[in-house]
């Protein structure tokens, strides 16, 4: 990594920002954006912070053939008293190095990058919204530049952070979601690039989210890619299951994305003494605690969505309602203290925020 000091140009031209709690997710994009670009040879250098503008690149750019790039999602949050906050952002950038790691992509030195990010953040601290339920999500990403068709890792990349103020994932915010149990086509498999944030896991999911927007349903539950039978994650979360008082969600088992909201969902049941399971377990078993009465709440967690109760999954024509459509106790509980802390609510006891 160069050591190279960090060049900000100021854009003059200022947008409008939103005057409303209406913010279409990921359409509104601040003033500037981060760059920083690596070279074989010479590494990752000229950090640099410029206005909001499209990229120039050939046509011949990897990106555009192989898709070898990776991504991240994260938010910051404006208090009631005016503070800005991160939620746990050096577990994105860990996150982005071992999605590179899988892509032959070259890691980030994580301590300058996070330097760099809180200094784009406070250039751009007007955008954090201060209505309810928004906030400025923040897309750290990274793109093979080099022109090649050779069938091999590029030599050259470019890292970039957008940023975009946002209101609710989905537009119902906290109201349960109806979702499909995809049998047909596969996310990922194990030794796949399931455990990646990577662009071809989600461009490889539209058709099953498409027959899902059509029956009026909101995203997907994928199962596994051999047995079609465990359940792995939802398209834009992970997901967890109450069944008789036990709280159980897939392992990670190198096809499910390692996310960090449910890393902080799973340490705060952890800490509550309620009792959480991370393993195998298939659809049939879903469906049987269904049929039981065990099954109590069904709920989805990501950085998008915070977390997201699950009202009903529609499942080889079997449709499964929870929690007679209702949030559950345990899943409002769990949205009320994660946005407690990240908003400033409450009080942060487990050192997860950072204040631009």
């Amino acid at each position: 990594m160069s050591s190279s000091t960090i060049t900000i140009v100021k854009n003059p031209d200022k947008k409008p920002k939103p005057q409303s709690k209406d913010i279409a997710f990921g359409k509104t994009f601040t003033d500037h954006m981060f760059v920083m670009d690596y070279q074989e040879g010479k590494g990752w250098h000229e950090p640099r912070i410029v206005p909001y503008e499209p990229l120039t690149l050939d046509p011949a750019a990897m990106i555009f053939h192989y898709g070898q790039t990776v991504f991240e999602g994260m938010k910051a949050y404006r208090t009631e008293d005016d503070r800005i906050l991160l939620f746990r952002p050096d577990q994105n950038l860990k996150r982005l190095n071992k999605s590179s790691e899988r892509l032959s992509i070259p890691p980030i030195d994580e301590e300058s990058v996070m330097d760099h990010l809180i200094e784009l953040i406070r250039l751009e601290q007007e955008w954090v919204p201060d209505f309810e339920g928004t906030s400025l999500y923040i897309r750290p990403f990274i793109i093979a530049t080099e022109p090649s068709l050779a069938v091999a890792p590029s030599k050259s990349y470019k890292l970039m952070v957008i940023l975009a103020p946002v209101g609710p994932y989905f537009k119902g915010g906290l109201k349960p979601v109806q979702i499909n149990v995809e049998q047909q086509f596969t996310r990922a498999v194990k030794g796949g690039t399931g455990m990646a944030k990577t662009a071809g896991n989600y461009s490889s999911a539209y058709q099953a989210q498409a027959k899902a927007y059509g029956e009026g349903l909101a995203d997907v539950l994928w199962l596994d890619g051999i047995e079609k039978r465990y359940i792995e994650e939802v398209g834009s979360m992970n997901i967890f299951f109450k069944i008789d008082g036990e709280i159980v969600t897939p392992a990670l088992s190198g096809s499910i994305l390692k996310g960090i909201t449910r890393m902080s969902i799973i340490e705060l049941l952890k800490k509550w003494e309620i009792p959480v399971t991370e393993r195998k377990i298939s659809i049939e078993e879903v469906y049987e605690a269904h049929q039981s009465g065990k099954l109590e709440e069904v709920f989805g967690t990501g950085t998008a969505a915070v977390i997201s109760p699950v009202g009903q999954l529609n499942w080889s024509g079997q449709k499964m309602d929870i929690n007679d459509g209702e949030i559950g106790e345990l899943s409002q509980k769990l949205y009320d203290t994660i946005t407690g802390i990240q908003r400033g609510h409450i009080e942060d006891t487990e050192d997860w925020t950072i204040q631009i």
